[in-house]
């Protein structure tokens, strides 16, 4: 029998911001007294075996006369679950509630609408995900936050890995751990003066469990839990198709750190493995014509081809892909590989397909009837730009993982461990199998290889409630296992401490209702509605948070509900807009619900995607416009004011490789106030200031303000344009750069405008007839092309119309990466949304 291995962690902060990541923003200038202190946060982390249960308390007093608002972030483990919030307030405890996604998206949206306490997940991160919750705290009133969250912990290497984060994010009095860390507020100094803090770190355990076989059943309250770890088992040859992205998007450092990561990937390949590199982006290269053995010489011969390998256009991920799994059939069709080996196909990839097949979801079918189920597909997705959710699809439809690698120094040391979780394949053809007709609700029982130091781990429901024992069968390729585990009798009380009783039946409810989330991803039709169907109930059952519930606590305050919210989100996915009931008579039933955050102001960007803000809605309409290189379009022209601007149309680069329809980008803007005779022309290249006759040339390497009684200019170098008229109007125009050698791409334009409110009711243009207040209403959400994106009605200006639900990318924060903004999409250059049509709007010049 499997000994335990429990031990506790105690971290405080007092008084404090903390751990975890854990801390108070104090809004409008608030500072102690007179405002919100944190005077106690703690964590208490319990570890049984392989289940960690967290337990993050926070204690808050607002010192003020009047109620002051504060905001709370927890870093919470991807793999972890919520499995209670609680708030205290005056001696009573109110309790957190689980509901559907669309009852606690309601509630959330009318708690923001009136001001009132909100909450939700912000944001994901490399191992952690943030959940985040406002409140309103009563003057002269003390309230205590609990958050308990658990987890399975995942073994990796050998070890199982509890990761608590450490930021305060600010000096603290009096910092306390057992593990014994007791810094001075000087020690926590930047520097001898300065008022931040030095210390972020992440707390970090890695253990292993004692085993008497490699195979070992937990069983409680009628479910179970099945784990599977052999050791001492000879490593299986591999056979690696290694495809790689080499677009224009990955010109510099990802490219250099990519060679650098295979590099050293191909010098671990032990001489009995196969191998070869594919590169991909208009067309497709390969190193060899097929799988080759990997002796010194081979492995010298491709790091000297890996050396050699540069960025070109644009990105054929299909015939990569299915060129790569082309050279694993054939190799193992004529027998050039071992009969007992494990063979995979491992991609990387920055951005979209757009050359060849360019449909995810026709990649998708291609991939998965190319590979029949025989080989895993990993996918590693460099960066923010790729499309992760396809990768995830892509995976998932052929038995691998999708992993995101991050654009940060480390990227090369990311790429390498990953591999090495993989490198040393055990067994090929897992399954493990139990009693017929008395196990239902199995999550994934079959596994296509099982890699060194790593763990299977099985969770289902015992039906039989009659039945006194459960044997497990575990068969692969070439050897098979059996265990036995008696069922306690009566009833357990569900206490952590009892043989991990909470986190048996949590994880396989976790489990199985982020399987059927992943499942949903790919399925189709009436599918899809009964997986969500199942998943929802299981959620709801046993009362944790998933990507499709959501957990509101509720404070009765002077006669009114704030609600509290926590969601979990599933990475690469948008749940927080697509909401789902559990009506069996809908067979995909959507519901819509604003955004979290409104979007407040009207812009232009890309090729090029139109964001109309409607802030009386708390949402956004946007739509893009197709015409031909050279043309200018009108954007803004208010006959009152004189405010004009203008933006001429460039199309990208000509290629040899000409392949479907180019887009089209703003290369050119003109902002004018026609009444001043002051003009400004702005190009990727330059800024020009007319002020009548006189004329001023700035470049975009320039740091300039510029101040004048009837305008004012700032130049953020490389970066944008900021204009503010006298007259109230206030524009910002983005510069984005490209690889100056791209065949395709080239430096564009984005056109923002932050402040409308003084402009005429006779404004017009693409954006400004958008200045005034619109209405519409959003019905008959259904089903979509993409899953991930409903179609509705929208009634707007007494026409019809079929919209999508989608995003559209601001960059004002974020100019490299933007951030995703929701919107209702109206097709067809916005017909039936804009006055007229597009090509009304077209004019001769800029000026």
């Amino acid at each position: 029998m499997e000994r335990h291995l429990p031990f506790y962690i105690w971290l405080a902060l007092i008084p404090a911001l903390v751990t975890s990541d854990f801390f108070i923003e104090q809004l409008r200038n608030i500072k102690h007294p007179k405002g919100i202190e944190i005077y106690w946060v703690d964590i208490d982390c319990s570890v049984t075996s392989r289940f960690s249960r967290n337990v993050i308390t926070s204690r808050a007093v607002n010192r003020a006369n009047v109620s002051k608002e504060a905001f709370f972030d927890v870093e919470l483990p991807k793999t972890a679950f919520i499995t209670n919030f609680t708030m205290t307030i005056d001696g009573v405890t109110y309790p957190g509630i689980i509901k559907e996604k669309e009852v606690a998206q309601k509630q959330y949206q009318q708690a923001v609408s009136s001001g009132r306490t909100a909450g939700l997940v912000k944001a994901s991160g490399r191992k952690t995900e943030k959940f985040s919750v406002s409140v309103n705290i009563a003057a002269a009133s003390k309230v205590t936050f609990e958050l308990t969250y658990e987890e399975l912990l995942k073994r990796s290497f050998g070890k199982y890995e509890l990761f608590i984060k450490v930021n305060p994010k600010q000096l603290v009095n009096k910092f306390e751990g057992h593990v014994l860390f007791s810094p001075t507020i000087d020690q926590q100094r930047t520097c001898d003066n300065c008022t931040t803090s030095l210390l972020q770190g992440d707390f970090l355990i890695k253990y292993d469990v004692n085993r008497d076989s490699p195979s070992n059943l937990q069983v409680v309250n009628g479910y179970f839990v099945h784990f599977f770890a052999p050791k001492n088992l000879a490593h299986l040859p591999k056979n690696v198709a290694f495809v790689i992205d080499i677009s224009g998007s990955m010109h510099g450092q990802k490219i250099r750190q990519a060679k650098e990561a295979l590099t050293k990937i191909v010098e671990d390949l032990r001489e009995d493995d196969h191998f070869n590199i594919i590169l991909f982006e208009s067309s497709i290269s390969k190193w060899k014509d097929g799988l080759i053995k990997a002796t010194p010489e081979n492995v010298m011969e491709a790091k000297e081809f890996i050396a050699n390998i540069d960025t070109l256009a644009a990105t054929n991920l299909n015939d990569g892909l299915l060129t790569g799994i082309e050279m694993l059939n054939i190799a193992h069709d004529s027998n050039s590989v071992p009969a007992r080996s494990a063979s995979l196909v491992i991609m990387l990839t920055d951005g979209e397909p757009n050359v060849g097949v360019s449909d995810p979801y026709m990649i998708q079918e291609n991939a998965k009837n190319a590979t029949q189920g025989r080989y895993p597909l990993y996918n590693l997705g460099f960066g923010y730009d790729v499309d992760y959710a396809f990768l995830e699809r892509l995976s998932k439809e052929n038995n691998g993982v999708a992993r995101r690698i991050y654009e940060d120094s480390d990227a090369a040391l990311q790429l390498q461990g990953f591999y090495d979780e993989v490198a040393n394949p055990l067994l090929t053809e897992i399954a493990l199998e139990y009693p017929e007709n008395v196990i239902s609700d199995l999550t994934q029982n079959s596994f296509k290889h099982y890699y060194d130091g790593s763990e299977i781990v099985v969770a289902g429901r015992i039906t039989d409630n009659d039945l006194n024992s459960i044997t497990a069968e575990v068969k692969a390729h070439g050897l098979s296992y059996s265990s036995c585990s008696a069922i306690p009798p009566g009833k357990q009380e569900c206490n952590f401490s009892v043989a991990m009783c909470c986190g048996v039946i949590c994880q396989w409810s976790s489990d199985s209702a982020l399987d059927f989330a992943l499942n949903y991803s790919i399925a189709k039709g009436d599918e899809k509605g009964n997986l969500t169907a199942e998943a929802l109930e299981m959620s709801l059952k046993y009362k944790f948070v998933t990507p499709l519930t959501s957990m509101v606590v509720t404070k009765p305050e002077d006669n009114e509900d704030p609600e509290a919210v926590a969601d979990k989100p599933v990475e690469g996915r948008d749940f927080s807009f697509l909401s789902f009931q559990t009506e069996k008579s809908r067979s995909f039933p959507l519901h819509y619900s604003a955004p979290l955050t409104p979007y407040h102001y009207s812009s232009v960007d890309g090729d090029p995607h139109f964001i109309i803000a409607v802030p009386q809605k708390e949402d956004a309409l946007c739509f893009n416009i197709n015409e031909d290189p050279g043309a200018v379009l009108s954007l803004i022209r208010d006959p009152v004011t004189g405010i004009v601007v203008n933006g001429e149309l460039i199309g990208e680069k000509k290629s040899n490789n000409n392949v479907g329809q180019h887009n089209t980008y703003f290369g050119k803007l003109g902002i004018a106030n026609m009444h001043l005779n002051l003009r400004i022309e702005i190009t990727t290249e330059q800024i020009i200031l007319y002020d009548g006759i006189k004329r001023a040339a700035f470049s975009w390497l320039d740091e300039v303000t510029l101040q004048q009684p009837s305008l004012t200019l700032v130049i953020k170098r490389k970066k944008s344009v900021e204009v503010s008229m006298d007259n109230g109007a206030k524009f910002v125009v983005i510069l984005h750069q490209v690889w100056k050698k791209h065949p395709l791409h080239r430096d564009f334009l984005g056109f923002y405008t932050l402040d409308s409110h003084r402009l005429s009711e006779q404004t017009h243009g693409l954006l400004g007839q958008f200045f005034h207040p619109i209405d519409f209403d959003i019905i008959e959400v259904h089903p979509g092309s993409d899953p991930a994106k409903p179609d509705a009605t929208m009634i707007v200006k007494n026409n019809r119309l079929t919209v999508t639900r989608g995003w559209q990318k601001d960059y004002t924060e974020d100019a490299r990466h933007g951030i995703d903004v929701p919107c209702w999409f109206i097709h067809n250059n916005g017909e039936g949304l804009v006055d007229g049509v597009h090509t009304d709007y077209i004019v001769p010049s800029i000026f």
